[in-house]
């Protein structure tokens, strides 16, 4: 089983800068970021692979985020430039150890997740 834990939510004006982080208790083959708002369902936000294969998932956050990972520590780094009250979310790390079969920005590719943390965006 492995474990995921999120940290670096937290409240921001917009524009401003927030830096994620997800500590996995073991290497993991593809990990990403979704997010959920109030009401809404859980997007795919950036997705990473075993090396430095990155994607962006949503179009709304290309250009403002990265994803990357660091592979020796198990860490993965959300950094989320230009905020906006509309990326207001908690933002949820996942994991897979294998390819399931989905795309990778599709929630069901992932069988492991972390509790998530809060990112608030006052305008």
């Amino acid at each position: 089983q492995v474990q995921l834990v999120e940290s670096g939510g937290g409240s921001v004006q917009a524009g401003g800068s927030l830096k994620l982080s997800c500590t996995a208790s073991e290497y993991t083959y593809h990990m990403a970021w979704f997010r959920q708002a109030p009401g809404k369902e859980r997007e795919g936000v950036a997705i990473i692979g075993p090396s430095t294969d990155a994607a962006v998932c949503a179009d709304s956050v290309k250009d403002r985020f990265i994803i990357s990972r660091d592979n020796a520590k198990n860490v993965l780094y959300l950094q989320m430039n230009g905020l906006q009250p509309e990326d207001a979310a908690i933002y949820y790390c996942a994991a897979s150890r294998m390819n399931s079969g989905f795309p990778w920005c599709h929630r069901q590719a992932y069988n492991y997740w972390g509790q998530g943390t809060q990112v608030t965006v006052s305008s």
